[in-house]
């Protein structure tokens, strides 16, 4: 597995047994007449003020990874601790080809067919993906939520596309969130940065109504780069809340350690 592939995959993805219900985002209907009234911190009220309690998540899924070279199909678990860590199993017809401890503190990983590990804090990952990374970010992603927290910057609204966006531009970077216009549920969040050609976009398609939590059924990812283009899609076959997880971590020995230049 080429690593690069295992970088996204990880960086990317990621007791309530209430059976998923899907949750509409058709176009605007009833909220189109209050567009006017609208802003975009009612926008960012109205978002979390969907509900998102839980304390862990046990999730099946499966990905498909593209880039202009290869594709590959694999099944991931991923466990998350919610603030705390998460573990992320690579599975390649059911044997665990790699594996990932993402803390706020670090990352860490390793690739049974390369025969290597990687451990390092984040600043050198933000470098070679070419945007900011952090626990809280990586965790925002995989559930559903803006990589940001909406409430700690200014952003301008609009509509498009029959969705709300809010739109943010600092430092020659812009990022952009949509919204469906009837839960106010997160459909598309991109990061563009025109000088170095560089574009990331995570899309959600469908989400799933829990007794505690709303997330995504799905996730679809975009990355641009001078390099070439990334895509990977996820699916969310199953969800588990709120259960005593383990997170077992240990590299084999024998492992050569890399470093993300």
């Amino acid at each position: 597995m080429k690593k690069g592939l295992f970088i996204v995959l990880i960086i990317f993805l990621s007791s309530c047994k209430s059976k998923a219900v899907l949750v509409g985002t058709n176009s605007p209907s009833s909220t189109a007449a209050n567009e006017n009234v609208l802003t975009s911190k009612k926008i960012t009220q109205n978002h979390y003020s969907n509900k998102n309690e839980f304390s862990t998540l046990y999730i099946r899924s499966s990905a498909k990874y593209r880039d202009e070279n290869n594709a590959q199909s694999v099944s991931a678990e991923i466990k998350i601790k919610k603030g705390e860590k998460i573990l992320v199993s690579i599975r390649v017809l059911g044997i665990t080809v790699a594996k990932a401890l993402i803390t706020p503190n670090e990352v860490k990983y390793y690739e049974k067919i390369s025969g290597t590990y990687f451990e390092g804090n984040y600043e050198s990952l933000s470098q070679w993906l070419g945007t900011d990374l952090n626990y809280t970010k990586i965790q925002n992603m995989l559930v559903g939520q803006p990589i940001d927290d909406l409430t700690k910057d200014n952003y301008s609204f609009a509509m498009m596309d029959n969705f709300y966006k809010l739109n943010s531009i600092q430092d020659k970077t812009e990022k952009s969130f949509f919204f469906d216009t009837e839960h106010f549920l997160l459909k598309k969040q991109e990061i563009m940065q025109p000088e170095q050609e560089r574009t990331f976009e995570v899309s959600y398609p469908n989400f799933q109504d829990f007794a505690t939590a709303i997330l995504p059924a799905s996730l679809l990812i975009n990355a641009v780069q001078k390099k070439g283009k990334t895509n990977i899609s996820i699916d969310y076959n199953s969800i588990t809340f709120n259960e005593e997880l383990s997170f077992p971590y240990s590299v084999p020995n024998g492992y050569d350690r890399i470093f993300i230049k």
